[in-house]
C-alpha cells in the first residue's frame, strides 16, 4: 500500500491512503490519524489500511478524492530518529550519520537557505521507515523490521562541511532539514525490484529541468538496508518510526550521471584539476523521482524550489 500525510495545520498532519497510480486518496480517519500510530501498532492497523487501499484501487472507496502532492507533508513529518548511511562506495563498515528529525520538509516545500555561499547541494537518497528492531539484531532480522520505503533529498551545505568535520563531532549546521517523497510504500508494492534490502530501480534527478542523474540504486549499494539497520542497532534498540537513509545513490560509471553536485565536482577535479559545476543558486529547482518497472512513478516526486529567506 501507499501512505501519505496531508497538511492540516498540525505538526503531524492527517494520514492518507493513496491509490497505486497516485491519482486518488482517502483519509485514514477511523483507522489512524497519523502514521506514527500505525507504526506503533503495525500488526493491528496495517491490515485495516490495506483493506482501504484495496477498496480505493478498485474504485469503490466512497469518499475518495484527487491526490495532490503539493498538499503533502513528509509521510512521517517528524520522527524519533533520522540516520543517513553511506550505502554506496567502498567502506569496510557502514558509515552512518545522525540527522535532525524534528522538522522534515514535504516533497514540494521550498528550501530556504540563508546564503548561496554555503554551497547548496541536493542529495537524492533512498530511505526506509522501521518498526521496532531489537538491539543486536542480525542483518536478516533487521530487514524484517522495515515497514515502508520512500525517497529523500538529504540537502547539504557543502561549504560548512570541512570546518565541522575538522571539529570531529559530526555534521550539524551543514545538514538542514531533509525532504521526503509524497508517499511511502510497503515492500509488496516494489515486487521483484526489492531484492534483499536493495532496490533494483533507477533514481532520477532533474536539476533546473535538465536530467542530471539516472543512477541505478541496487547494483552498487555496498551495504543493504538490513546491514545499515543492524549496524545502527548493534548497541541499542531501534524503535518504530526511525528513518534510515541509504546515502546518496551513486554509480561508478559516470554515464549514469550524479545524485549530488559534490560527486560531479569531484569527477571534474580528477579529470581537469578543478571543479567547473557550481552549487545551487536561489531560484534553482530539483526533482527527484523513481519509476517502477511499469514506468509509473512509485513514490511521486520530490519537486522543490531553493530560495532566500523572506
Amino acid at each position: 500500500m501507499k501512505l501519505a500525510t496531508y497538511k492540516d495545520g498540525s505538526r503531524d498532519g492527517q494520514l492518507l491512503v493513496v491509490s497505486r497510480d497516485l491519482s486518488s486518496a482517502h483519509y485514514a480517519t477511523g483507522i489512524a490519524d497519523r502514521l506514527q500510530q500505525v507504526l506503533d501498532d503495525w500488526n493491528f492497523l496495517s491490515p485495516q489500511l490495506q483493506d482501504l487501499y484495496d477498496t480505493l484501487n478498485q474504485g469503490r472507496a466512497r469518499y475518495a478524492f484527487a491526490f495532490e502532492p503539493r498538499l503533502c507533508m513528509a509521510p512521517l513529518p517528524r520522527a524519533y530518529q533520522w540516520v543517513n548511511g553511506a550505502g554506496y562506495g567502498q567502506h569496510e563498515a557502514p558509515l552512518m550519520q545522525q540527522g535532525a528529525s524534528d522538522d522534515f520538509l514535504g516533497p514540494c516545500d521550498d528550501v530556504v537557505c540563508t546564503s548561496e555561499a554555503l554551497g547548496i547541494d541536493f542529495e537524492a537518497t533512498l530511505a526506509v521507515i522501521t518498526g521496532d528492531v531489537r538491539r543486536g539484531a542480525s542483518a536478516g532480522q533487521a530487514l524484517d523490521g522495515i515497514r515502508l520505503v520512500m525517497l529523500a533529498n538529504a540537502i547539504t551545505l557543502r561549504e560548512l562541511v570541512p570546518a565541522e568535520q575538522a571539529r570531529g563531532a559530526g555534521l550539524l549546521q551543514s545538514k538542514p532539514a531533509t525532504a521526503f517523497s509524497p508517499v511511502a510504500v510497503t515492500l509488496d508494492e516494489l515486487g521483484s525490484a526489492w531484492d534483499q534490502g536493495r532496490l533494483q530501480l533507477t533514481l532520477q534527478s532533474t536539476w533546473n529541468g535538465r536530467r542530471v542523474g539516472l543512477c541505478e540504486a541496487g547494483p552498487e549499494m555496498t551495504f543493504h538496508f538490513g546491514e545499515l539497520i543492524a549496524h545502527l542497532c548493534k548497541t541499542r534498540n531501534v524503535r518504530a518510526g526511525s528513518v534510515v537513509g541509504s546515502g546518496t545513490v551513486s554509480n561508478q560509471d559516470a554515464r549514469h550521471g550524479y545524485s549530488c553536485i559534490a560527486e560531479k565536482r569531484a569527477i571534474e577535479t580528477i579529470q581537469d584539476g578543478a571543479p567547473a559545476t557550481d552549487y545551487m543558486k536561489y531560484g534553482d529547482t530539483i526533482r527527484i523521482e523513481m519509476k517502477g518497472r511499469d514506468g509509473q512513478s512509485l513514490y511521486g516526486a520530490i519537486d522543490q524550489l531553493f530560495m532566500a529567506p523572506a
